[in-house]
């Protein structure tokens, strides 16, 4: 056998695996799904963990298997029994069968628990009444309404340690998916329709929120930030919030809905208690969502001739 293939099979299977150290660090700078900080993640990283288990209990000893047999029919063994007429066995077959059969029966029975304990809709038990919070997926930031602390936010989120949040989730155009990936559960927002998740922060700090569904040029940058507090602080921050000189109403949403990217964290009083209700059955019309316009397109709408 020539060398060079060796060699460039060696030097190939080295780079692969420096690429998938340096992938492996870089997936550390950001917290993810297996770094819960609630109740919710913490039971959708067990259910991770479970079927990553189940599923090697049958791919570790399949690759174990398959250089062990390499090895022992390997041409030069003279002692491993070959046997060419080999047609039909009922012992392989029950093996081939069975294992995948129990590996689909355990999958299925971790997958369907937990579909029905995790229900986004389902409430978290706990002693505390859960905070109410209404979400708002613009084009291309997030609105967050307190109804029951007359504030509003965008682009930040606010919320007490140890206590369940209820979220009503719309959106202002297009399909998005609100997601905190420590706290779990992602979900879709859609507009005319309201789609509900229960979750809940177990200990203090700042944890990342994004938008996981594709939704135009500024998707890459509707993301925001959660900060987890102590319930006493979230009392005074709803306090100082209902303080503030901005208003969100009917007529400074229609302003806020309009297409923006990269837009810094701010905080409002809440002026219309309905706000979220008109949007989500469209009594507030939905915005046009993304689309991309050529200087004609955007003369005839803007003149009503057309523009050549």
């Amino acid at each position: 056998m020539s060398v060079a293939p060796i060699r460039s099979w060696t030097s190939a299977s080295a780079r692969l695996t420096a690429i998938s150290f340096c992938a492996l660090a870089l997936s550390a700078c950001k917290t993810t799904v297996l770094d819960p900080q609630g109740p919710i993640g913490a039971a959708e990283k067990s259910i991770l963990i479970d079927s990553l288990a189940i599923m090697l209990a049958i791919v570790a000893p399949t690759i174990v298997a398959i250089f062990a047999f390499a090895w022992w029919f390997r041409a030069s063994n003279s002692k491993a029994r070959h046997l060419p007429a080999w047609a039909y066995s009922g012992q392989i077959e029950l093996v081939v069968w069975a294992i995948p059969s129990l590996v689909v029966m355990l999958l299925g029975g971790v997958i369907w628990i937990g579909s029905h304990e995790l229900d986004p809709a389902e409430p978290i038990k706990s002693s505390q009444p859960a905070l109410e919070v209404q979400v708002v997926s613009l084009d291309w930031k997030w609105l967050f309404i307190y109804p029951g602390q007359h504030v509003a936010t965008v682009n930040t989120l606010t919320i007490p340690t140890g206590v369940p949040v209820h979220f009503s989730l719309t959106s202002a155009s297009v399909m998005n998916a609100f997601f905190i990936p420590q706290m779990g559960s992602m979900i879709y927002t859609m507009n005319g329709m309201t789609t509900r998740l229960y979750l809940q922060a177990d200990t203090a700090g700042v944890f990342h929120g994004l938008s996981s569904h594709f939704s135009g040029d500024g998707f890459s940058d509707m993301n925001f930030e959660v900060h987890a507090v102590s319930p006493a602080e979230f009392v005074n921050w709803a306090r100082a919030t209902a303080q503030a000189d901005a208003t969100v109403d009917a007529q400074s949403y229609s302003e806020l809905a309009k297409q923006s990217s990269k837009i810094a964290p701010a905080s409002f009083r809440l002026g219309d208690p309905n706000l979220f209700q008109s949007i989500a059955t469209q009594k507030i019309p939905p915005s046009p969502g993304p689309r991309a316009e050529t200087p004609q397109q955007r003369g005839v709408q803007a003149g009503g001739d057309d523009v050549r």
